[in-house]
Parts: structure tokens; sequence; C-alpha cells
């Protein structure tokens, strides 16, 4: 299957960090989707680029690298300072000219979206796919695996060499606001919670706690069968995604 052709561009987050981007516009601006990846994920990637080709049919997409991925600059600090280059390629979009703008966020890239709605504001709505409610969660086989490539030196080399993603060897001071309570900050920007009965990394109380922080206008779907984030995510969850974003106003 082909793909929509990607613009590639770069972008400088607010503390100076480059982050490479892409733009595949679709021809009307009246919708600009913005896609935060997940953790050691890419724009460059096949289920990435699947989805910004089905979300094109809606609206024009910006993907990109978040920090210390693929060809961005810095390191990964797995979700906290990843708000500014969330926020980057909002005022991407909006500097094409998007009258609207929607964040669509997978795991990692869910945490981030969400914070930056409640912190920074200035989108019409969030889609959360596959998101923490909390840190430091370890109660999956996936996520002591991805506990280990974080805070051994070891697994930061092995995430470095096997998935380019180079991560920062410090540790969060202070701790960021968690996704949860974040959350209750969103409205009235409407929020969409996303999250499979079959995800491996975040079991369903993650997309519960996430539903019960927010305020409304908020909704939760519980997809059957849908494994974790972007690589699980099947054409027609992703054109359901779309449709939501079309019909979906802020308030």
């Amino acid at each position: 299957m082909g793909f929509a052709p990607a613009f590639g561009a770069m972008l400088r987050t607010a503390d100076g960090i480059r982050i490479d981007a892409s733009h595949t516009p679709n021809g009307s601006l009246d919708l600009g989707v913005v896609v935060a990846h997940g953790f050691t994920g890419s724009w460059r990637e096949r289920p990435t680029r699947r989805i910004v080709h089905v979300l094109s049919g809606f609206g024009g997409v910006i993907s990109f690298d978040f920090r210390g991925h693929g060809r961005s600059g810095g390191v990964s600090t797995v979700g906290d300072l990843e708000v500014l280059d969330l926020d980057a390629a909002v005022k991407h979009a909006r500097s094409i000219g998007y009258r609207r703008v929607v964040t669509v966020g997978f795991s990692m890239g869910a945490a981030v979206a969400v914070r930056h709605a409640g912190l920074y504001r200035g989108v019409d709505a969030v889609v959360a796919v596959s998101g923490p409610a909390r840190w430091y969660y370890r109660g999956t086989r996936p996520m002591r695996q991805v506990h280990w490539a974080i805070e051994r030196w070891s697994g930061r080399l092995a995430a470095r060499l096997a998935k380019r993603t180079r991560i920062s060897n410090g540790t969060w001071d202070p701790v960021p606001l968690p996704p949860h309570e974040a959350a209750g900050l969103i409205a009235p920007t409407p929020l969409l919670i996303v999250h499979g009965d079959a995800d491996a990394f975040f079991p369903l109380e993650h997309a519960h706690q996430l539903y019960e922080g927010a305020k409304d206008p908020k909704e939760l779907w519980i997809e059957p069968g849908y494994g974790h984030a972007e690589a699980a995510a099947t054409p027609e969850l992703i054109r359901k995604i779309g449709r939501w974003i079309s019909r979906t106003k802020s308030q």
C-alpha cells in the first residue's frame, strides 16, 4: 500500500531542540491533525505512516519525532519535556493556516498530548490512544522492560542501537503532573480516550483512571481485541477516530 506524500520540515522547540517533522496536506485548511508517536517510535516508521495516511482523508497531518528519537535532536525525557516538542508541532500546524488543530497521541505520545492540552491548551480536541494514567507503572512485563531500557546503562545503550532512541540518564526533577491529573485541566476541550482490552502494556484501569480524572466533554472507547498503540491500530479504528475528530467541535 502506498502512503500519502509527506513533506519534511525541521521545527525548533522553546528550549532549542531541533525536531524532525513532516506535513501531509489534504487540500483543505479546515482541520490539522498532529500525531504524537509512542516511546521508541518515529513518524518515518510504517505503523505511524499508515496512521497518517488514513487520517489525511480527514485533514492535513503533522507528524514528528520526539526529542531523542530518530533524526530529532536532544535526548528523550520519556514524556516530560516532550510537551515542548508537541507544542512546536501544534504551532507549526497553526502557522500553515489550519483553522482547527487536534492532537492524537499514542502511548507515551498520549500522555504528552493529555499534559499538553491541560497545561498549554491551544488545541481544539485531544485523542489519547493506549496511554498511561500515571507514571512508573511496572505491572506488566512489557513495562518492566521499558523501565529497564530507561533506568539501566545497558538498557539505554540497547535502545540507542536497536531503536535509534537516545534516553536521558537523569531523573525527573520535579516529577511531571500525572496524566490522570492533567486530564482534569483539559475541559472544555473535548477529550477522547481509546484503549484496547488486549493492551499488554497498560491494562484498562489506566483508561478508566484517565476518564474519571477528566471533565466533560469526554468519551471513552474500549476497543475489543485491540492491543497497544500504533502497531496494533487497524485502519478502521483510525478511520473511526478520524470521524470523531471531524464531527467534534471545541466548546
